[in-house]
């Protein structure tokens, strides 16, 4: 049975499956899910480890694919957060991991018997998934926003994910929506991650409830709940999240908004402030319909299964 071998690269953990082509009712990128596999990325061993361990991984999944299935895969994607070279196959840098100029398309290929890889990176390729199986199907422009520990973003244009002339595209996260405000991580104050992803929910809240193990799951209970104090907290970063998704549909002209990551779990305590935000934002601005991510944490997975597909897809034969 052809397959690709998909893995999903994070900074605490893999995820990764073995997808076939066909109409299984499991249907996951024109194909189906032939076998699931997570395993600890390890990342407090240091760079080098990682990387031995991505190639172990994918190489007990080449195994696994040729014994069970009778045939090894035909091809194999990738995806891996930080910066990412993907036109060279290249794990640029990524701060959570530790790397830097990793030729894991290479190293990957090698380990695989010279099997043609694809390399993405991680928010893109989550995108990717997304537009074509999940939120954003039937939509020819769309913005992915995942809300997690930072804020990025995947630019859908006609069934692909814009990369930026230097890979870069989509970064809304540090777009400036209040000068001077918190430090952040990329060298400017105020960004949007600074004040609206999941992580700085958590700590406003963790600050106004007085409670340090709080988080922003527990802010958007105590928003339901009705407490004022969550309530301040949530619509702060409310209206941080619109302002900067007013300036990505200024620029963009999406057609559909895809919200997810941690924050978007709290559903429509997020999503109906978070509409009516972006409404009173706008002027001449044509609003998008903004709606839940649809594949939750497999999304990366099942993208990366679809970078396969299309290097497949768009080899010549020899």
């Amino acid at each position: 049975m052809k397959h690709v071998i998909a893995l999903d690269v994070g900074g605490t953990g893999m995820k990764a499956a073995l997808i076939a082509r066909g109409n299984h009712p499991a249907a996951a990128g024109g194909g189906h899910l032939l076998h699931e596999a997570r395993r600890a990325t390890g990342r407090d061993r240091g760079p080098d480890a990682v990387v031995e361990t991505i190639l172990e991984f994918a190489a007990e999944l080449f195994e696994i694919g040729r014994e069970r299935f009778g045939v090894a895969a035909s091809a194999a994607g990738v995806a891996v957060p930080g910066i990412v070279d993907a036109e060279n196959g290249i794990a640029v840098y990524a701060a959570n991991l530790g790397w830097r100029d990793v030729p894991l398309r290479e190293l990957l290929s090698s380990r695989l018997g010279s099997l043609p890889v694809a390399l993405g990176h991680d928010v893109r390729t989550g995108g990717l998934a997304e537009g074509r199986i999940g939120a954003g199907q039937g939509a020819d422009r769309f913005l992915f926003v995942p809300l997690g520990t930072g804020i990025a973003g995947a630019i859908g244009i006609a069934g692909r994910i814009e990369a930026g002339a230097h890979g870069y595209a989509g970064e809304i996260g540090h777009i400036v929506v209040r000068p001077g405000g918190p430090a952040c991580g990329c060298g400017q104050y105020g960004c949007l991650e600074t004040l609206a992803s999941a992580s700085a929910v958590s700590r406003a809240w963790a600050s106004a409830s007085g409670d340090p193990g709080a988080d922003a799951a527990d802010c958007a209970k105590a928003v339901e709940s009705g407490d004022e104090r969550a309530r301040a907290v949530w619509l702060a970063a409310v209206g941080a999240l619109a302002d900067g998704l007013v300036t990505a549909i200024t620029l963009l002209d999406p057609r559909t908004l895809i919200i997810g990551g941690g924050l978007a779990e709290a559903g429509e305590t997020l999503f109906t402030p978070l509409r009516t935000a972006v409404e009173e934002r706008v002027t001449f601005q044509r609003l998008p319909d903004i709606v839940p991510a649809a594949l939750g944490d497999t999304a990366g997975c099942l993208g990366a299964g679809l970078l396969a597909w299309d290097l497949l897809a768009t080899e010549v034969p020899a």
